[in-house]
């Protein structure tokens, strides 16, 4: 789906310009030449004829196949959300206050897999009633639970406290990777 503010390249007899650059399908520039031989030179190979650089003058246009471009752009477009959207994403590891021993392991596991895939992670120790008044307690609970991590991580966000206990952000250190020595 297009959006409104998307500017959109023009296609053939859209191009209004009597005199444009043009550029064949594989590269090669065939110089300035009248709009209409440009479009005749495109229907020969039945191809479009795409406006690419409409600041230039001439215009810069280009002998290619748009609906295959607008795939391509699409693919790519698509890839690069999809890059993106992981490092953004934040995923919640929650433990309580009475958590020891080995459930503090697994959830420290949980959140290894997630630094591990390049989540950031949000680290939460939830405290209710007459537990909110060990804060202090849960922070050190909570500095427990990140020293238990095994994968690089950077805090992002140190332990602070918030209305239902207190958390802390880290994120995966891209510099560091673990390797495995032999």
């Amino acid at each position: 789906m297009l959006k409104q503010y998307e500017k959109r390249l023009r296609i053939n007899h859209q191009i209004r310009e009597p005199q444009i650059q043009v550029i064949d399908s594989d590269g090669k520039p065939l110089g300035a030449m009248p709009t209409y031989e440009a479009l005749r030179l495109a229907g020969e190979q039945n191809l479009d004829l795409v406006e690419v650089g409409p600041t230039a003058k001439p215009p810069l246009a280009k002998i290619m196949d748009y609906g295959k471009y607008m795939y391509q752009k699409e693919r790519k477009d698509r890839g690069q959300k999809a890059n993106k959207s992981t490092s953004q994403e934040v995923k919640t590891v929650k433990i309580g206050y009475r958590t020891e021993g080995h459930d503090m392991a697994i959830s420290a596991g949980k959140a290894d897999k997630f630094l591990a895939k390049g989540y950031r992670v949000r680290l939460e120790l939830t405290l209710r009633g007459r537990e909110k008044e060990m804060a202090e307690l849960g922070k050190k609970k909570l500095g427990d639970l990140s020293r238990l991590l095994s994968v690089p991580y950077i805090i992002d966000d140190p332990i602070k406290r918030f209305p239902g206990g207190v958390g802390m952000l880290v994120r995966p250190d891209k510099i560091k990777k673990f390797t495995p020595t032999p």
